[in-house]
């Protein structure tokens, strides 16, 4: 069987991080309205590991990880999974799963920022556009009154954010880490360290520990998807990109993810998608191309 070439395999793992990604909000949302949420993440990241694991000793990938690598993966398993996703599917328990995933979409202009911050890269017109357009987006989209109906959901949508800044943080760093080399591997240490960590945390909350046999139909077919495709698939092409293409053009699944989130909620989950939702996240995404369309391969524009 031929292998497949660079070019092919980035474009597979782009298109698992836009869409099989963008379908992982519905997934949590249905997940999260049975099981707690800690220990939904825990399962998930702790069993897709195992997975990975077994897959990678079939075929004889080295697992072998040196105390710099185990420290790097562990920091940015915790930005990424522990509290990018942990907390993220905490905050779905109050906000829709398209209403967070546009919020999500923002990551684009945080890298951008901490680019700023961390490399002292200089802002180019076109990106001082997309992070005006963007803050004007998401003014939009959080200020509407049949959308924040609570605290709760202004708390849900403030803590999506801290993810968001956590899981762009995490983009930067690791695209500059000394992690495991082969990406699989790396996508299974970070899982295996998040998952840990996330059952530990399920149980200092004391969160109850249900049976996946007690679970519903729909959430163990969603818990299964989110463990293969959503977990294996798309978090290893996200790595595999974080080190073949630049952070920020692997940022621009922020352009699909809320769209495919958005279209699934309303129709599985008949969630609210009004006109001024609509407008904001036509406003926010033009946002993220200003900020994410680029001319050379290693500047801002």
């Amino acid at each position: 069987m031929p292998k497949l070439s660079s070019k092919a395999l980035i474009i597979i793992a782009f298109f698992a991080i836009y869409v099989i990604w963008g379908s992982t909000y519905l997934l949590n949302k249905i997940s999260v309205t049975e099981l707690p949420p800690f220990f939904l993440a825990g399962i998930r990241f702790f069993c897709a590991s195992i997975l990975i694991f077994s897959i990678a000793r079939v075929l004889k990938y080295s697992l072998k990880i040196t105390k710099k690598q185990l420290l790097n993966s562990t920091f940015v398993g915790f930005l990424f999974l522990v509290y990018g996703n942990g907390v993220f599917v905490w905050a779905l328990k109050y906000v829709d799963s398209g209403f967070g995933a546009l919020l999500a979409s923002t990551q684009p202009l945080f890298v951008l920022l901490l680019m700023r911050l961390i490399d002292n890269k200089k802002m180019k017109p076109k990106s001082l556009i997309g992070v005006g357009l963007g803050i004007v987006g998401m003014y939009l989209l959080v200020s509407q009154k049949e959308m924040v109906t609570n605290e709760d959901t202004l708390l849900g949508i403030f803590m999506i954010f801290t993810c968001v800044l956590g899981w762009s943080y995490g983009s930067v760093f690791v695209a500059k880490a000394d992690v495991p080399k082969n990406y699989f591997v790396s996508t299974g240490y970070q899982m295996l360290i998040a998952g840990v960590i996330l059952l530990a945390t399920s149980l200092l909350f004391k969160e109850p520990w249900v049976s996946p046999v007690h679970w519903s139909s729909k959430v163990q077919l969603a818990m299964l998807a989110l463990i293969t495709v959503g977990s294996i698939g798309a978090f290893t092409a996200f790595n595999y990109l974080l080190k073949q293409v630049s952070t920020e053009k692997v940022a621009t699944s922020a352009y699909i993810n809320p769209i495919i989130a958005m279209l699934l909620g309303w129709y599985v989950l008949d969630e609210t998608l009004s006109v001024q939702s609509i407008i904001a996240a036509a406003i926010l995404l033009t946002g993220v191309y200003f900020i994410t369309s680029r001319k050379k391969p290693h500047t801002l524009s």
